[in-house]
């Protein structure tokens, strides 16, 4: 049985600012672009979220939920470098982490036998140790499986500490909403609805054929994740599925046209990444647009060259879903897995 920690730092950038100026802890405070830039919040704190603030909501919205929110640009540099103080505590208590982010990461310690053991005891370590080295509330889930320590370690946030021993993950999960599941999005969590399925309870009564016509290869996922079962192992090393780059504009671009040419410049800057990458084996690119009423479009293809022209076609094809007013633009491509890269035959 594996032993899987979820630590995750509590509204990460906000922390910071709130540590090195405590006259920010008790105001709503957020981190992000500002509003003339047509900036997104980053991250806020509790003050700011009882307002009705989240992550990815722009700046213009936030400030019209809460006038007086104090907004701070970011000093990512400051925030890079308390993730390294946070990932070297990681690192003294198991060399099995995957960093899912500067302030987050999932820890794998069936091995450890510090702490007698106990996944529980070292979840408490480590919630003490971040906070005494970097003044950093940091929230911990604990499980046998990685979908489950994931959840856990939200469930009492902020300063939380779940645990979820083998012996209750079959209560635990058949009382889940399915909408907490991994890899169920609103599109899927919609289809479960139209379904009547709102628990996993709900979704173990569905029959493991009838999951697959309606969910194909995910409704395996399904019906796994439902009796919690989680196979995926901690990965020390996360593999790159895709590379690019967007802009938000500070003004609206009006028109296909306008949008085209600002495609160029984009062009230009992922040519640039993907030869910082060593130029991978690409499988296809994508163009993803977000319209000004803030609807969302990405469009995909396979066996295009990764040239201007490429872009330019799937750009048209996207914007003629809605014919709206372009607020972001972003082109990319998705990277060959390692894997079958290395099935691929030799150049000659």
């Amino acid at each position: 049985m594996r032993k899987i920690l979820h630590a995750d730092c509590d509204c990460f950038y906000a922390a910071v600012e709130m540590r090195d100026n405590p006259a920010l802890r008790d105001i709503p405070l957020a981190i992000g672009g500002t509003r003339e830039q047509r900036g997104v919040i980053a991250t806020c704190n509790y003050p700011a979220r009882a307002y009705g603030i989240h992550s990815a909501m722009p700046t213009a919205r936030a400030l019209r939920l809460c006038p007086h929110l104090t907004l701070l640009p970011g000093d990512f540099d400051k925030y890079r470098a308390v993730s390294r103080q946070l990932q070297d505590i990681f690192h003294e208590l198991t060399p099995v982490i995957e960093p899912l982010s500067l302030d987050e990461a999932f820890l794998d310690v069936t091995d450890v036998e510090n702490f007698q053991g106990s996944a529980t005891w070292m979840a408490q370590w480590l919630k003490r140790e971040c906070l005494a080295r970097t003044g950093i509330t940091v929230s911990v889930g604990v499980a046998p499986a990685k979908f489950l320590a994931k959840i856990a370690s939200d469930w009492e946030k902020p300063d939380g500490l779940t645990v979820i021993p083998p012996e209750q993950v079959d209560t635990f999960v058949a009382t889940l909403p399915v909408h907490k599941l991994h890899g169920v999005g609103p599109a899927t969590a919609a289809r479960l609805e139209a379904l009547g399925i709102a628990t996993c309870s709900d979704l173990r009564r569905l029959p493991f054929e009838r999951l697959i016509d309606e969910f194909g290869k995910f409704g395996r996922r399904l019906f796994e994740l439902a009796r919690g079962i989680d196979e995926r192992p901690v990965r020390t090393e996360r593999e790159r599925k895709s590379i690019s780059v967007e802009t938000t504009f500070e003004q609206d671009l009006p028109d296909l046209s306008s949008a085209q040419q600002a495609l160029a410049p984009l062009c230009e800057r992922l040519k640039e990444r993907l030869a910082r990458y060593g130029q991978p084996p690409l499988a296809g690119l994508f163009v993803k647009v977000r319209f000004d009423d803030f609807s969302l479009t990405t469009l995909e293809s396979r066996g295009l060259p990764a040239a201007p022209e490429s872009f330019s076609q799937l750009l048209e094809q996207a914007w003629s879903r809605a014919h709206r007013p372009v607020r972001l633009l972003g082109v990319g491509a998705r990277l060959i897995p390692e894997e079958a890269r290395q099935q691929l035959p030799l150049p000659l």
